[in-house]
């Protein structure tokens, strides 16, 4: 009668040999050469205690390489992938029943409550264990660091590594790591982050990638406080990645939102907002006409600015030039997200204090007699009538003074009739009247508007105490 692990080995052989023939069809590479070597059953050794984890972390590297490559347009046939499929879904019935009650003790030393995964959770889970540590010196194999001496020159960890393995090691992680979710996710992030932040430390852009498609994934599925002892250094890591390549840029915002939101959230004058949005910036004003770029950051950025609220105010000066050619950007897509998180910042600030509103208004007219002329004509000047609505709202006369100039543009009559239907003159005057203040309360309002970055939870209790009570508190908020 067989051992189990003999039973092991010999499902092994069988799962493996399908794949092993449709493998043997592909052209030659790297890659395969290396797929071949983890498919390498070879007979049964003497030593059973150390084939047991040999045997099945090859089986997972080889499944993860296949299944990972598989998602994107690569040299993987389909009935590749659907061999590998298969042969997990088997293997993972087969392993439980032989090694179940093992695979339970594994389970539960990590806080994860076994019953509540799938079997093939309950396997993926265990071989995390194993694989993770090997996958992460992998991709540090070919980065770039230090030498021997504090002296030396930056260059490769081992310069005979092709970048090919890190890239591999990287896409089989993420493929790992987006298997498991919320609840569960959150009791892996010891061994996880260090593993994904080593993929962001790679030079490599594709490396890099998947690092930020893997922490997007631990940002939607881990309770923040899990993330406790790592949150510097995910959002100094998160801050060296925003200037990254084009083919990763959507990715690096959407990781860099996620995550600071999370953390930070109860802190909108946190350093790592200041930090993250200026990095951002400054990488778009490199390229502004750049339009994926551009729509990139356009689609991702709400999150920030509803997390950092007022303190958008100190950003009007690179923000809203960047908005004021966006808005006239060739492409609809463009034209209609920089209206929409134009419309954001406008409720949560107010627009206080800044000299955009006159241009912001001329702008906006110009766009609404342009949009005559593009496809997407109808949402563009819906977009703008809600704007300058909710402009009237919070900037009264000095609103009515900026749109004097438009009020008899005979291209402009509908929008005026719309805005006069809005009641503006009548609403807007009781508004002024209701927030008039005196010289010296205005002056001093303002000055604790302007906040230093410094400021201590106190005074910003204080300032919110005070625009809570002048009933001068941003639309929304």
């Amino acid at each position: 009668m067989s051992t189990p692990l003999e039973a092991l080995h010999h499902c092994l052989q069988q799962l493996i040999n399908p794949i092993i023939n449709t493998l043997s069809k592909t052209q030659s590479s790297n890659i395969k050469s290396l797929l071949q070597s983890y498919l390498n059953t070879s007979p049964f050794p003497s030593n059973p205690n150390n084939t047991t984890t040999t045997l099945t972390t090859n089986f997972a590297l080889a499944i993860s390489l296949i299944l990972s490559d598989s998602d994107s347009d690569s040299w993987i046939p389909h009935c590749l992938s659907t061999a590998a499929t298969s042969a997990f879904i088997e293997f993972s019935v087969e392993y439980l029943r032989l090694f179940g009650d093992f695979n339970a003790t594994r389970i539960k030393e990590l806080g994860i409550d076994e019953k509540l995964l799938s079997d093939e959770e309950r396997v993926i889970v265990e071989m995390m264990c194993d694989v993770v540590p090997i996958l992460k010196d992998k991709i540090k194999e070919s980065a770039i660091g230090k030498g021997i001496h504090d002296d030396d020159e930056v260059s490769a960890t081992n310069a005979n590594v092709p970048v090919v393995y890190a890239i591999v090691a990287a896409n089989q992680f993420r493929w790992f790591l987006t298997k498991i979710e919320f609840p569960h996710l959150g009791k892996l992030t010891n061994l996880v982050v260090p593993c994904a932040l080593t993929a962001l430390d790679h030079w490599s852009a594709e490396v890099k990638g998947q690092g930020m498609i893997s922490f997007i994934h631990v940002a939607k599925n881990v309770n923040i406080t899990e993330l406790h002892c790592y949150e510097d250094v995910i959002l100094d890591a998160c801050c060296q990645n925003i200037a990254s390549s084009d083919e990763i840029w959507h990715s690096a915002v959407e990781m860099s939102v996620l995550l600071v939101t999370a953390i930070q959230k109860n802190n909108p004058r946190s350093q790592w907002f200041e930090r993250m949005l200026n990095e951002m910036l400054s990488h778009l004003e490199r390229q502004p006409r750049d339009k994926d770029r551009r729509i990139q950051w356009l689609k991702f950025i709400e999150p920030l600015f509803d997390a950092v609220g007022l303190v958008l105010l100190a950003h009007f000066r690179r923000i809203f030039p960047l908005f004021f050619q966006w808005m006239h950007a060739d492409d609809d897509e463009t034209v209609l997200l920089v209206l929409k998180r134009m419309h954001t910042v406008i409720r949560l600030t107010w627009i206080r204090n800044t000299l955009y509103v006159d241009r912001l208004v001329n702008e906006l007219a110009t766009l609404y007699k342009e949009a005559a002329m593009r496809k997407a004509r109808e949402e563009i000047r819906t977009d703008v009538l809600q704007i300058l609505i909710l402009l009237q709202q919070c900037k009264g006369q000095q609103f009515e003074r900026a749109w004097d100039k438009h009020r008899h543009d005979l291209n402009l009559a509908t929008l005026c009739e719309s805005l006069s239907a809005n009641g503006s003159s009548k609403s807007t005057s009781s508004h002024e009247e209701k927030l008039q203040l005196n010289d010296t309360t205005k002056q001093d309002f303002v000055s604790n508007m302007l906040l230093p970055v410094e400021a201590t939870q106190m005074q910003v209790r204080i300032v919110c105490a005070a625009c809570h009570s002048r009933n001068m508190w941003p639309v929304g908020a």
